[in-house]
């Protein structure tokens, strides 16, 4: 025969007020920390000002040899703006 006498079984922990709150909306990519240095953040800038200029030259690009194929009406305005640099670009040579 046992000895010891019967406890009750552990009750299952409250849960806490906070655990309700909202989760954080994550940003896409990867981690950057902020600089605090004003080189850093003048390069920072400058960065991603290059960054804006080089994606927005590929979309035009892209735009360009899409509608040499065909119509396309997504892109429509990005092509006819590369289109029409392009002529001034011939009419000056």
């Amino acid at each position: 025969m046992a000895q010891k006498a019967l406890t009750k079984a552990a009750s299952p922990a409250k849960k806490s007020k906070n655990a309700k709150t909202k989760p954080i909306k994550l940003r896409k990519g990867c981690k950057v920390i902020a600089p605090k240095q004003s080189i850093l953040v003048k390069q920072r800038s400058m960065e991603r000002k290059m960054t804006a200029k080089i994606n927005k030259n590929i979309e035009k690009q892209m735009s360009v040899k899409a509608n040499a194929v065909g119509k396309l009406t997504i892109m429509k305005t990005l092509a006819e703006a590369a289109a029409e640099e392009d002529k001034k670009d011939k009419k000056k040579k």
